[in-house]
Parts: C-alpha cells; sequence; structure tokens
C-alpha cells in the first residue's frame, strides 16, 4: 500500500512511546515485522527529559491501562545520532514523533530530525506533560501556527497527533490541514485518568492518559469527526486489538492502523506472530489474533511486610518478608512505596521473600533503613523463567548484587557452581546459604575473601580445568554490573558456544510488560518480556 508517497510493506503502525522506542527495537521490527509498514518512534523533544518515575502504567481492567511515562526522551541532538544508524529500506516509512514546549521549539526539533525522517508526528495530544502535548492541541489557532511552522521549516510530511480530549475536533483538525498538514493521526490517550491501589494512587504521576480497549468506540468516534472535515490520510489509534476492530477503524475513515496497549506483556516473538495472525485475520475473513492478546496479566500489587532489613554494608541491605511468594527461578518482581516509586527486583529468596537492596538512588536509599514492621507491595512475577535441560550443570555467576537473580536457579536445579565475587568481603553476603544449595566459590578484588582478583578470573581458571565432554553439559546464567557480565561472556565464549551462555543486564527496566521499551537490549529484545536472562548473542 501507499503512505504519503511511499510504498509500505503493511497498514499497521504502533503509536509513538509503546513497543518502539529505541532504535535497536526499531530496527528489529524493520526486520522481522513486515505488517508493520510505519515506524513510529518515542516523542523526542529538544532536550534530554527522564520523565516520570515509576511507577509509569497501571492496569485497571483487562485490556485497560493508565500511564504517565513523562515524555521520556534523550533530546533531539542524540536521538537524530541514534535514528542516523537505522537502516531503513525503501518499503517502511520512519515517522519521528516530536513534541515542543512552544512552537519555536517544535521548529528547531523539526529541523534537527527531518533529515533522518520520512515523516514528523506532531505530538499535540499528551495528556498527562504539564505544558506540553494536549495543552497545545485542544487550541485549533495554535496547532495551526505549529503546523504551519514546522511545514514552513521542512521539506518532508507533517502529521499532527490529535488529542480525544476536546469537543473541537473538527475545528482542530480544520485547522491542522489548512496550515498545510499532509496527514492526520488520532487519538492518543484520553483522559487525564487516576488508578489507585490500598487507598494510594499508583502512578506517581497521579493521573495518566487512558488507552486500551476501551478507548475503541471514543477513537472512531473522533476519527469519523475528522474524515468528515477533511481528505488527507489518517492513521487511526486506540484500542485495537481485532481484526473486527481494524475494520472498524478503516470504515471509520483510517488507512493506517496503530496497534499499541494491546501488545502489553508479549514477547518480541508473540508480537511478530501476532501482526501475522491479524493480517491473515484480514485476508481470510477469520478471527484469531485477538486469542494472543494477554487479557490475564496481572499487574496487581499485594501487600507484603518487612520483617527483618539486615545491613550488609553501607550500601547493601538485606530485605526479608513476611510472606512466601510464589516466583521462578529468572523471574523478577516490582517492590512499591506509595509516595516513594516502584523499581525491579529479582527474588533472592521466595520462601520468605528476601531481597537485596543496593543504594543507587532515592528508591533504594530509601530500602537501607526501611524499618521492621513496614508495609510494602510487590507485583509480579514478570519475565520468564529460565529452563536448563535436565542433563546440563548450571554455573551461576553473580557480582555484586546479581547473586539475587542467580542463587534460586541454584537452588532449584541441583548439581550448580555458584561464582561470586565483590569488591571486598564485607559485600559478600548470603553464602552460608548458597554453600548449602551448591559448591560455592568466592572472589574478592582485594583478596579479603577467597579468590583474590575478579569472579571472572575464577571463573576461567576452574574452567580451564574441565574436560570437553563436560564442557559441553554446562549452561551459565550470569547476573552484576555490565562490566562484569561482558566481561564473564567473553570468559565464557573461550570454552562454550553462545547457545550455553545466558546473562541478565538491568537496561532500566520500568513497566516490566514490555511497553516502555526502555530495558532495549543490543539486539531489539526487551528485558522485561524476553528476559530477564538472554543469550549472549543478543547482548
Amino acid at each position: 500500500m501507499n503512505f504519503l508517497g511511499k510504498s509500505v510493506s503493511g497498514p499497521f503502525t504502533i503509536p509513538s512511546g509503546i513497543v518502539t522506542t529505541a532504535t535497536p527495537i526499531l530496527q528489529r521490527f524493520i526486520r522481522d515485522v513486515p505488517a508493520v509498514g510505519v515506524l513510529t518512534t518515542k516523542s523526542i523533544g529538544p532536550d534530554p527529559r527522564l520523565g516520570n518515575r515509576e511507577p509509569i502504567l497501571s492496569q485497571y481492567a483487562p485490556g485497560n491501562f493508565v500511564n504517565a511515562v513523562g515524555l521520556t526522551n534523550p533530546g533531539m541532538s542524540n536521538s537524530a545520532e541514534l535514528l542516523d544508524t537505522l537502516e531503513i529500506p525503501d518499503d517502511k516509512f520512519l515517522l519521528t514523533s516530536i513534541f515542543g514546549a512552544n512552537l519555536e521549539e517544535f521548529v528547531a526539533v523539526a529541523q534537527c530530525l527531518a533529515p533522518f525522517s520520512d515523516g514528523l508526528e506532531l505530538n499535540l495530544s499528551c495528556p498527562h506533560a504539564k505544558g506540553y502535548g494536549m495543552a497545545m492541541g485542544q487550541d485549533p489557532a495554535l496547532v495551526y501556527d505549529i503546523v504551519k511552522a514546522v511545514k514552513a521549516a521542512v521539506d518532508i510530511p507533517v502529521i499532527p497527533k490529535l488529542t480525544p480530549n476536546t469537543d473541537r475536533i473538527q475545528e482542530i483538525a480544520s485547522a491542522a490541514v489548512e496550515a498545510g498538514a499532509d496527514a492526520l493521526c488520532a487519538i492518543n490517550t484520553v483522559g487525564p485518568g487516576y488508578t489507585s491501589a490500598f487507598g494510594e494512587p499508583v502512578l506517581s504521576n497521579g493521573a495518566g492518559g487512558m488507552s486500551g480497549k476501551g478507548i475503541l468506540p471514543i477513537a472512531l468516534k473522533c476519527i469519523r469527526d475528522i474524515r468528515a472535515v477533511s481528505s488527507v490520510p489518517i492513521i487511526g489509534c486506540g484500542g485495537i486489538s481485532a481484526a473486527k476492530d481494524v475494520i472498524a477503524m478503516q470504515a471509520a475513515g483510517a488507512s493506517i492502523i496503530g496497534v499499541g496497549s494491546a501488545l502489553t506483556g508479549m514477547t518480541t516473538k508473540e508480537i511478530e506472530v501476532y501482526f501475522d495472525t491479524l493480517s491473515g485475520d484480514l485476508a481470510e475473513k477469520t478471527e484469531r489474533a485477538e486469542r494472543k492478546i494477554k487479557y490475564n496479566i496481572d499487574m496487581d500489587f499485594k501487600p507484603v511486610t518487612l520483617s527483618n532489613n539486615e545491613t550488609v554494608c553501607s550500601d547493601i541491605t538485606l530485605l526479608t518478608f513476611e510472606e512466601d511468594i510464589d516466583v521462578k527461578a529468572g523471574e523478577f518482581v516490582f517492590l512499591w512505596i506509595p509516595g516513594v516509586g516502584e523499581k525491579p527486583f529479582s527474588a533472592l529468596c521466595d520462601k520468605p521473600l528476601t531481597l537485596v537492596a543496593i543504594d543507587v538512588g532515592e528508591f533504594t536509599n530509601s530500602l537501607m533503613t526501611l524499618a521492621p514492621g513496614t508495609k510494602t507491595y510487590i507485583r509480579g512475577p514478570h519475565g520468564q523463567a529460565v529452563t536448563p535441560s535436565p542433563d546440563q550443570t548450571v554455573i551461576a555467576v553473580a557480582g555484586g548484587t546479581g547473586l539475587a537473580a542467580v542463587y534460586q536457579i541454584a537452588r532449584d536445579f541441583p548439581g550448580a557452581e555458584i561464582f561470586t565475587g565483590a569488591r571486598t568481603a564485607e559485600r559478600l553476603y548470603y553464602l552460608d546459604e548458597c554453600r548449602q544449595i551448591a559448591n560455592l566459590h568466592v572472589a574478592t578484588d582485594d583478596g579479603s575473601a577467597g579468590f583474590e582478583g575478579r569472579v571472572t578470573e575464577d571463573l576461567a581458571q576452574y574452567l580451564s580445568d574441565l574436560n570437553a565432554a563436560a564442557l559441553e553439559n554446562l549452561v551459565f546464567y550470569n547476573c552484576g554490573p555490565e562490566p562484569m557480565v561482558r566481561a564473564a561472556i567473553e570468559v565464557e565464549r573461550q570454552f562454550v558456544a553462545d547457545d550455553q551462555i545466558f546473562s541478565a543486564i538491568d537496561y532500566l527496566t520500568k513497566c516490566g510488560v514490555g511497553i516502555c521499551g526502555a530495558c532495549a537490549a543490543p539486539d531489539g529484545q526487551r528485558i522485561c518480556v524476553d528476559g530477564p536472562f538472554l543469550n549472549a548473542s543478543a547482548l
């Protein structure tokens, strides 16, 4: 099909801010998902922006969400460098979403990113970032001025994204088209809306944009209203999950269809299969794709009470809770403290729930002195459990707090070898428990405990003493600081194939269900749904 002068491989896009938010993910979708012919980036502004603290996403009903990511982005200059690395074939349309606080910022970002884009989406509709998006997009005159200025500054198509949160959408659409818009995108999220758990607001922002299955009727009405006053192409977004929804959106006037919240919780491979199935449904007049949507995903919080806070050293603590949890080896949970935030943690132990925290920021700092008896909340488990073969020997390699991610693996698959390391002996923890379930190898940089040197050096000596048959039966699980994990992979590659090596590196996991894309791995997988343990070739 043709879209704004370019023949594209498929009629779908993924709306801005969902899944395809990092260049490795975009490149993977360019390569592996032909149904997605229009690739839409995360909204990019003039300067780097951290966005809101977690939680940033909440589910209020199956298939329905509220989000307040906060326009997180690396800024236009860094984004230009990243977009320049993409290899975009002729049958893909790269739609770069941009935002600004005023007309001048929109123009500056547009001029910076236009050379790397096939078109620019103007975010005039975000409902939860104060001073941006919807604050501008509800004023037809301001929409006209922004679109006209951007059109005059660039020579590629310009596509304003409109808000449903107005009773003037036809007037706004007409103003955008009169100013020169080549197409329109509708709708952005509805709201803002609010969710709570145990009497506390879930989102750190308090409120956020509503998305998912429940907003489809609003999206359809908006698209029909826009089509009644304009003839430009429309990218239709909001509540799409099944072929019948796509058909309804096309009947309302949309030509490119955005599928977003329906992808929540899906692995990268599952998304590929979903779009293949959805394309097949449209061709064969069937309804199979919606069965692949994870309406049963669990994002609810469960209360847990801290029973012991054990200081390991000045910046590491062990948190033991009264409750047991059901978490498989390799999976992770989120710990939420209302008013402070939430962060992901591997469960060092599940019976009782035990977490290890290292002081690296505001949230973890609050854990250092959290008092026994404090009630907090967890959600999950999330991620993929590990599945070594019965005939494989597990080699668990940990640095720092990485032991939390591998202890249960060694415990649940007997006969394991655990290699754990730290700078000094005072930073080691859980050693007696490790000795009870596996052969333990300890390394410290200063030699104050065990092997003197890095844990990877200790590992290399151990592996060099094994014969070829023993090496063939090993499977490695590495977790720790990124430099340590990469060093471990390099050592292991000297002795075994990549398909025997799995590693977990935290690439800033935020939502936990694959939507925000913050945890993108170099190969385009997302740590929170495809991992946390990924094959060495992915890293």
